[in-house]
């Protein structure tokens, strides 16, 4: 098991990793600010579940394998990008203010949780991240190794939706101040799908 100070060290850097602007969080805030609270703070949700998949990877050394094939890297690169530009499209295109004020519908819930959960799964950046940060955690005479990155990946995971609950909240109450102004909504959902279709482009470009 880990003990308070490998715990305490770990959720402190992992804690302002996660605050850092990146890619998550920047998506739930522009989704929060078109969609309001619920939308962001579920969207967030999803996206902080899906690092227990890339935990479950570095502890099984799959994340190392992916890492040393370029092709395999890349096609997970190209993929996860060209999937934030079409989440970026879609929010550009189909939804307008009057639809981000009807987007409780349990199902639109439902798809925006499942749509953070892929956002962040199939990431390969991600995955190197924690590859490279699990690990340094790790001592190898407090037990098995897998066993500890699993644990430090389930303390990342609750952390980060905690952090991305609250931007999704906070984002939400700004974003339903401004669609009391005539033709907000609509801008917001167009700056929410740019921030989705920039980190998609940066994805796919980046090396």
């Amino acid at each position: 098991m880990l003990d308070l100070g490998q715990t305490a060290a770990f959720l402190l850097a992992a804690g302002l990793i996660t605050l850092a602007p990146g890619p998550d969080n920047m998506m739930v805030l522009g989704l929060g600010l078109s969609r309001g609270r619920r939308q962001g703070m579920v969207f967030g949700l999803g996206c902080a579940l899906g690092c227990l998949s890339h935990t479950v990877l570095a502890a099984v050394g799959l994340s190392a394998a992916i890492a040393a094939s370029v092709t395999l890297f890349s096609t997970l690169k190209i993929c996860g990008g060209l999937y934030l530009a079409w989440l970026g499209f879609k929010a550009i295109r189909g939804h307008a203010g009057q639809a981000a004020a009807a987007g409780g519908a349990i199902e639109s819930i439902r798809t925006l949780f499942f749509r953070g959960l892929v956002a962040n799964a199939i990431n390969p950046k991600v995955i190197l991240f924690f590859l490279a940060f699990l690990p340094q955690f790790v001592d190898a005479n407090k037990g098995p190794v897998g066993w500890q990155i699993i644990q430090l990946g389930v303390i990342f995971t609750a952390q980060a939706a905690v952090q991305f609950a609250a931007i999704g909240w906070f984002s939400g109450y700004v974003g339903r101040w401004l669609a009391g102004t005539p033709k907000a909504g609509q801008w917001l959902d167009r700056i929410a799908g740019g921030v989705f279709m920039v980190f998609g482009a940066r994805l796919i470009l980046s090396r």
